[in-house]
């Protein structure tokens, strides 16, 4: 069975400017919902992990997930994520670039 797209939005706000807050989109392939944010905030700490000690953020997974655009200074409130299927644009699945939308 083919796994399915998701979506995962997790609010976040900057931890030395609280005014600052926003959202983090990840997108990745899961069997579900409960999955995919397991897998959302497993690629988010290894990339915030990474950052920290000044390595290379993990490129993604064969599966879509990444979390290149995380930044140091940015809390993520899980309890508050969301998560939906997603269907891909195919030009992004053309392109290769599934996985690497992220915002924030």
């Amino acid at each position: 069975m083919e796994q399915l797209w998701f979506r995962v939005d997790v609010p976040i706000r900057s931890t030395v400017g609280p005014d600052r807050h926003g959202l983090h989109v990840l997108v990745g392939q899961a069997d579900s919902g409960a999955q995919a944010l397991w897998l959302a905030r497993e690629v988010c700490e290894a990339a915030l992990a990474a950052r920290t000690a000044g390595l290379t953020v993990p490129l993604r997974r064969p599966d879509g997930w990444t979390a290149r655009g995380v930044r140091p200074g940015w809390g993520f409130d899980w309890s508050a994520a969301t998560v939906v299927q997603w269907e891909c644009d195919s030009l992004l699945r053309a392109l290769g670039r599934v996985g690497d939308v992220a915002f924030g």
